[in-house]
């Protein structure tokens, strides 16, 4: 299939999909038995519209082989049921995005494969954390005291900070964190093999394993059973320490642990721990 094939089909799609988008009672329709089967009387309720309106809405749907009419309930077709769920996920990623779109849209997101960023609503939860001209370290200090809660962590670091080191240092001499996973360009490992305090206390330590990769990395991810924090960077290519996204529930555990999995594959060089 050519390019033009697949933009053809994409537009042929579109239409289909503004159609369900572009009408509110169509689309609450479709959310309202996402679940379960419903009654007329249930919607009538449900959507606070006159059944007229309930009824032509469901029409319009039948005709298109998404909503059927079984006994006296209306459910989704199998289409139906598809369509629905990924025009949830689209309602999510929309709300996620713009709950947080200054963090959104001041940053790289080169780093973060397609696939991921279309998941962007396991996010939803998160908090925007960012500093101001009062309290320039506020993000920073969030996050390092986020950092002595954990017993387990895995960082993308693409920095090279020893004042991030000197946290890390201090948390691998106390006796609550008991595994770091770092994945770090070949840069900063070479960096921090040419500091002999760093060197001996995060690459000597037996509570450290490090996954090396060739290329930069262009965003900082930090991954526990408590929390995951996201920081990236400015479209420029600095590094943005003021705004930091933190979340701790499930969701956007496994959204970060995916995001690792993907810097953390077989292509990359691991250099065991000394």
């Amino acid at each position: 299939m050519t390019s033009k094939d697949v933009k053809n089909e994409l537009t042929e799609e579109f239409s289909g999909i503004k159609y369900i988008l572009t009408s509110g009672m169509r689309s609450r329709l479709l959310l309202a038995i996402y679940e379960n089967p419903k009654k007329l009387d249930e919607l009538r309720g449900e959507l606070h519209k006159p059944s007229a309106t309930i009824l032509h809405g469901l029409k319009e749907l039948e005709n298109i082989n998404l909503v059927r009419k079984v006994q006296k309930s209306y459910e989704l077709t199998s289409n139906g049921f598809l369509l629905t769920a990924n025009m949830i996920k689209l309602i999510e990623n929309w709300y996620s995005i713009n709950k947080d779109k200054s963090f959104w849209n001041n940053h790289d997101l080169s780093g973060i494969p397609d696939e991921l960023l279309k998941s962007i609503y396991l996010l939803k939860d998160a908090e925007y954390v960012n500093s101001t001209t009062s309290d320039l370290s506020n993000a920073f200090n969030t996050y390092i005291k986020l950092l002595s809660t954990a017993e387990k962590l895995k960082i993308i670091l693409p920095i090279y900070s020893e004042n991030h080191f000197r946290h890390l240092i201090e948390l691998l001499k106390g006796k609550k964190l008991r595994n770091l996973e770092l994945i770090i360009s070949e840069e900063i490992y070479h960096s921090i093999r040419n500091n002999d305090i760093f060197s001996q206390e995060i690459l000597e330590s037996d509570k450290v394993q490090i996954t090396c990769v060739e290329k930069s990395l262009k965003i900082f991810l930090t991954c526990s059973d408590e929390f995951v924090s996201l920081s990236l960077f400015f479209k420029d290519g600095h590094y943005d320490d003021a705004q930091i996204l933190i979340a701790k529930d499930k969701n956007a555990q496994k959204w970060a642990l995916n995001l690792a999995k993907k810097y953390n594959g077989g292509e990359k060089d691991e250099i065991s721990t000394i």
